[in-house]
This record gives structure tokens, sequence and C-alpha cells, in this order.
């Protein structure tokens, strides 16, 4: 395990992921993912955000560990880190942010991991299982299309992997993990394609940043608070 820095908090915490206990706690991701306990961790999200339905609720969390999966890309390009901890001991709690209640992620200061340059592969495809298992949990209990959950973790990583591909210090090994996330292979057991190389299409990151690129509406626009996002396809010129 590795010793996180005052810098690398810092960057956890402007992706919405802090290392103390939270106030509020709400469920475990070892909740979450237990079918007899799925829904109330949904509703619980639902009253927290003010979403209207468990659908809208379903998207705005996949939203919020949306930024948690980024975060896990950033560190491994830039640091060669990521989370490695216990379901049990990543939580949800409620939380205010820019005015708003919303609903964060909270992780222990020592579940971090070192990997190696030529561990990077599986690492990534250990992140997108993760993140496929918690969408297939979520849709047990709502009706909303996979490809909305998965896109809103897209939306974030464009921004994120145009800013590493324009720094000199990691160009390199942010254009080797996202060629990782555009091949197939990596995506074996969750999709036949990669689900991220049909998103960008055949385009860079940084030419889909002013554009519609979601093909589904992720409802943000039906959260109190919120907007309807940049890259909706419903938007209005």
């Amino acid at each position: 395990m590795t010793k996180l820095s005052n810098e690398q908090i810092r960057q956890l915490n402007s992706y919405s992921v802090y290392v103390n206990p939270p106030l509020h706690p709400l469920f475990t991701l070892h909740d979450l993912l237990d079918r007899e306990k799925t829904s109330e961790c949904v509703k619980a999200v639902q009253i927290v955000s003010g979403s209207p339905n468990m659908t809208v609720a379903a998207s705005f969390f996949m939203r919020r560990v949306g930024m948690f999966i980024n975060m896990q890309l950033f560190n491994l390009a830039v640091y060669d880190e990521i989370w490695d901890g216990d379901e049990t001991k990543m939580n949800f709690g409620a939380i205010k942010e820019y005015g708003n209640k919303t609903v964060s992620t909270f992780v222990a200061m020592d579940d971090w991991k070192s990997v190696d340059e030529d561990e990077h592969r599986g690492a990534i495809r250990s992140i997108l299982l993760w993140a496929n298992k918690i969408i297939r949990q979520i849709r047990t209990v709502t009706s909303i299309s996979p490809l909305t959950l998965w896109e809103n973790i897209f939306g974030f990583l464009l921004w994120q992997y145009h800013v590493m591909l324009e720094n000199p210090a990691t160009i390199d090994t942010a254009r080797a993990d996202l060629n990782c996330l555009m091949d197939d292979k990596t995506w074996d057991g969750i999709s036949a394609k990669s689900l991220f190389a049909k998103f960008l299409n055949g385009r860079e990151p940084f030419e889909l940043l002013q554009t519609t690129v979601r093909t589904t509406c992720c409802f943000s626009k039906d959260v109190p608070g919120l907007m309807q996002c940049g890259f909706c396809p419903l938007k209005i010129s």
C-alpha cells in the first residue's frame, strides 16, 4: 500500500472523493451491491438529491461514481496508483457542494496500491469491471439504460484525457491508457466492442468537448440545482 501526499488528497477532493469518514453516511459499496439493499440505497440518493424518481436518482448517482472512476484513471496515469480497498470500506455520504445537497465518495487513506507500467492494462480492465458491476446492480432496481450510465462516466473522461494529452509530463502514459480503453479486448466480458471507442467515434477527446457527443440524456436537467449538461443530445441550440 502507498501513502497519499497532500497534493493527491487535494486532487481526490476535486473529484468529490474524501479520505475522512462522512459526517452523514448513507450506505457502503457493499450495501449497494447487496440485492436486498440496492433499492433502499438508490432511494437514499433520490431523497438527498431531490431527484423526482429512481431512474433520475440512479443516473445522478452514477455520475458521482463516474467521478471516482475518472479519479482512478487519473491517478493511474499520473501516479501509477489506484484505490484497492474493500467494499465495506467505501462509503457514500450526503454532503453539500456549491449550495446543493449531493452524494460523495469516502475511502480510507491506506487503501491505495502501486501499479507497474506493464500492469496498466490489467488495472484499467479491473476498473471497468468494477464499474460494470455497479451498473448491472443499479439496473436491477431501475429500468435505466446501461448506455446512459456508461456515458455518465465517459463525459468526464473527455476533459480528463484532453488535459493529460496536452501535458508533456503525462502525454505518453495518457495515450497508452487511452489506447487501452479503446481496445476491444479490455472490454471482454462487458461488451463485444469498446464502448469508449464507440463513444469517441474515431475522434480525439478535444474534438468532442463542445459537442452533443452523448446519445442518451443523463437527466441532470431534472435534478434540483443542476442544469442540462453540455453533451446532451436533447440540447437546443
